[in-house]
Formats: C-alpha cells, sequence, structure tokens
C-alpha cells in the first residue's frame, strides 16, 4: 500500500474534542470543549421552527443566503461604523474553522510563513501547517499574556505572508489594547503582511477593556481578513455559521477557495439565524451581562479554592495553574482530573508552542447550577492531588 499524506505528523487530534469524549466517558462536567448548556435566543428558535415548512432546503448563493449577509452587514456597521457590502465583502462559512481555513488558503501559497501568538487556539497551527505555510510561534508571556515588541519584529523580519491575531483571545482571555493592535498593524504595513483576525469574542468583553476591529485601524482594511461566527454570541456551537469580512479583492479569491471547500453553509439555518442578527443593543448588554456573572461566580469559586489562575478580560475561558500539584503531563492529569474529580479541562499544551505543561484550561460559559457543581467538585482537588503523587 502507498503511504498516506504526512500533512498532519507533526500534530495530534484535537485534545478539546478528545477531552469532550473523556468527560462523557467518566460522567464528568464538560469545561474542555467551549459551548453552553443553555438554548439560544428565542427569536431563533422560532424562526428554526418557522423555516423548516419554507423553501430553504436547497442549496444557497455559494457565498451565503443573501437575507443573512445583508443583516450581518447591518449588525457589523452598527457596532464597528464600517458599511460593509453583503455581495462584495462577506462571505458566510461553515463555522469559524471554515473561516479561518479559507482565509489562510486565500492568502498563503506553500512555504510562506505564518506568524502565530503562542498560546493559540489549537487550530491555528494546523491550519498553517495543512495550507502548506510555516508557522512563527511569538510567545505571549504569562500572566498578563503580552508580547515582547522586538521578538515580535524578529518574527516579521523573516517575511511572513501573514500574522493570526485572536481577540479577545483563546485560551488566555486576553483583550489586546489599542496600542498593541497600532504596533501589529505598523508591523503588517512595514513588512507587507496580511492580517487574519478571529473576533468570534467580540460581544464578550469586560469592563474596562474595550474590543477594536483590526480592519478599522488605519491602513488595515485592504489587508485583514476579519473571522469570526455565530457560535458564541447566540450559542448555537452547533449551527456552524462562520464568516469573513474583507476588501473586494480578497473576498473574491475567498469566495473560490469556499466554493471548492464546502459550498456553501446550511440554507435553513442562515435563514433562521436573522432575526438574532437584527436583536438591539439590549440583547449585547445583557448577554455580557450573564457572562459577567458567569465569570465572577467561576473565578471567584476558584479563589475561594485557593486555586491560582489568570483573570480572563474577554472570552468565557480561564487558564489554571497547577504547578502546585507537580504535574509533569497535562494530558494525563486532565485525564485523571476528569475521572477521579467529576471536571473536564483541557490541557494547556495543547495551546503553548513553548515546553509549558502547568496551565489548564477551563471554560464558564455553563448554567450557574452548573458551575456551582464544578467548584463543589473542585474542592476536593487539592486533597485527592495529595494521594495521587507521581501518577500525572
Amino acid at each position: 500500500m502507498p503511504k498516506l499524506s504526512n500533512r498532519t505528523d507533526t500534530f495530534s487530534e484535537s485534545l478539546i474534542r478528545k477531552m469532550t469524549r473523556i468527560s462523557i466517558e467518566y460522567g464528568a462536567i464538560n469545561l474542555s470543549q467551549g459551548f453552553p448548556d443553555f438554548n439560544p435566543p428565542k427569536v431563533l428558535m422560532d424562526r428554526m421552527a418557522e423555516v423548516a415548512y419554507e423553501n430553504y432546503h436547497q442549496y444557497a448563493i455559494t457565498w451565503g443566503s443573501q437575507h443573512m449577509r445583508e443583516a450581518l452587514s447591518k449588525k457589523h456597521e452598527h457596532f464597528s461604523g464600517r458599511r460593509l457590502d453583503p455581495d462584495k465583502n462577506i462571505l458566510i462559512t461553515c463555522g469559524s474553522t471554515e473561516a479561518m481555513m479559507c482565509a489562510m488558503m486565500t492568502v498563503c501559497n506553500e512555504g510562506d510563513k505564518v506568524i502565530v501568538f503562542s498560546p493559540f487556539y489549537e487550530n491555528y497551527g494546523a491550519d498553517a501547517i495543512l495550507t502548506g505555510a510555516d508557522p512563527i510561534y511569538v510567545p505571549l508571556n504569562p500572566p498578563e499574556f503580552t508580547f515582547d515588541t522586538d521578538v515580535l519584529e524578529a518574527a516579521f523580519k523573516q517575511h511572513p505572508k501573514a500574522i493570526i491575531v485572536c481577540n479577545p483571545s483563546n485560551p488566555s482571555g486576553k483583550v489586546f489594547t489599542i496600542d498593541e493592535l497600532k504596533i501589529i498593524a505598523d508591523f503588517a504595513q512595514k513588512y507587507d503582511t496580511f492580517v487574519i483576525t478571529d473576533e468570534v469574542y467580540e460581544h464578550i468583553v469586560y469592563e474596562p477593556n474595550k474590543h477594536v476591529y483590526f480592519a478599522n485601524l488605519p491602513g488595515m482594511f485592504e489587508r485583514t481578513l476579519t473571522c469570526s461566527s455565530l457560535s458564541k454570541t447566540y450559542s448555537i456551537t452547533g449551527w456552524r455559521l462562520g464568516y469573513v469580512l474583507a476588501c473586494d479583492e480578497i473576498i473574491d479569491v475567498a469566495k473560490k477557495v469556499h466554493d471548492f471547500l464546502t459550498v456553501g453553509a446550511a440554507h435553513p439555518l442562515m435563514e433562521a439565524v436573522v432575526p438574532a442578527l437584527e436583536l438591539g443593543d439590549d440583547y449585547y448588554r445583557d448577554f455580557l451581562g450573564v457572562y459577567q456573572s458567569k465569570k465572577d461566580i467561576f473565578v471567584n469559586g476558584l479563589k475561594d479554592l485557593g486555586l491560582s489562575y489568570n483573570d480572563p478580560q474577554g472570552a468565557y475561558y480561564v487558564l489554571v495553574d497547577t504547578s502546585e500539584f507537580g504535574v509533569k503531563d497535562d494530558v494525563k492529569f486532565c485525564e485523571w482530573l476528569a475521572k477521579e474529580v467529576g471536571v473536564a479541562a483541557v490541557p494547556g499544551s495543547s495551546f503553548f508552542r513553548e515546553d509549558i505543561n502547568n496551565y489548564i484550561r477551563f471554560h464558564f460559559a455553563k448554567n450557574d447550577e452548573t458551575l456551582y457543581e464544578a467548584l463543589n467538585r473542585l474542592s476536593t482537588l487539592k486533597k485527592k492531588a495529595a494521594l495521587a503523587k507521581n501518577i500525572f
């Protein structure tokens, strides 16, 4: 038999998805894979029921239903101040996962270099490799997860084709400041580099932090591919509706990539989501308030338990430092945690390019009752870890 492709030789399966399977196996509370255990907005579910009996069961236009693109254009203009042509500047994809891959394949050729900040959402490095590009990892240094400007410029001096910026960041919860984004923008212009942003958590930013749309920085719209999805904002991770926003020239190429990757997103779901895109400011204010409350419950609970953690500025993830437990293998530790403590987390090594294995990631996109029960189970962690020395 001939050998299989070697594209995946340098990375393993997703540890995030693996931990969900382990969570199910042991009946653990799943704080690993970031999806909520509560319903999306009622107007969305009501519209979904209506769409089932309407004429949206065949292919939509490849780059997304007209209704969804028009609604998304208005929503984006409201929050960013930038008017996008729904026919020329918007491409609907099968989740932000495809949006990122589509963006990478739009700008990169085999052998190009791509800057990736570390820690990073695990798909980014894999996206670069699957595209045939070589990732250049630049550390975001804990506990504040800031970058060294000189180290970043040294990466840009290698003339990368693109840089990936996740803001707010998964897994650290970092929100890049305007000054940090301007540094990145200046380097992108100086070294003629595309910027691919993942802004899926744009509406989950905690005061006093502010979200800045990277494409709005001077001179950046023409070289920025903004990737996002509706999964987190409307609690519909299973709907797999994402998008790429960019200038005409970029979207023209992205449409061709998308067409041959997936043809198109699910037509009924694109129609059903329109009422959610048309929700008023009160929805987003209340939405953020809900997550602020969940964050307070979880991080205050971790503090009461005496666990060391980073305080997220955005998104809904918390990195917990496991150094006190003498963890040598964070994958084994997370498997033990799910089995013996009953709470599932993601090993930090899934996110760091550096040799760092003393972090695990929890998420708090759960009902309050679920979070309180998770904290109750975690209250046994220190005692059980003390009895499990040398296991992990």
